[in-house]
């Protein structure tokens, strides 16, 4: 699966991946303006895994390490591999720079707003 390294799929990464996917052609309106359009607001969040924010499944894996939660949930289903997702939509994002790098300080402090239960119930820093 390659190293992961700076991928990790906190909220402000996900924004940033939405927003590429939604806007795979040139030219893309800015992230900012996506983001303050209520683009942010798009991406599953807390809410995927929650009910009246208590987590209602078995366990939360994260994008951070995804190697070594692959190598559980195999484990877990008892089918004695690993088991590997296939690569999906890693051609519409041809800028692999950092969320931090992308995004504003308006733009975080959006994001930290829309996604604040789900930053602090998994302790995300920026």
């Amino acid at each position: 699966m390659g190293n992961l390294g700076d991928r990790k799929r906190n909220p402000w990464d996900k924004v940033v991946s939405l927003y590429f996917w939604l806007n795979k052609t040139e030219p893309r309106p800015l992230i900012s303006d996506f983001i303050k359009s209520g683009g942010a607001n798009k991406v599953k969040g807390f809410d995927l895994y929650t009910q009246s924010s208590d987590i209602i499944v078995d366990k939360v894996f994260f994008y951070e390490s995804l190697e070594e939660s692959m190598t559980e949930i195999g484990k877990r289903l008892g089918i004695g591999e690993t088991p590997h997702l296939p690569l999906a939509k890693t051609d519409y994002r041809k800028d692999k720079s950092s969320y931090r790098d992308i995004l504003s300080e308006e733009d975080r402090d959006k994001i930290t707003k829309v996604f604040a239960r789900e930053i602090a119930y998994f302790n995300y820093k920026w």
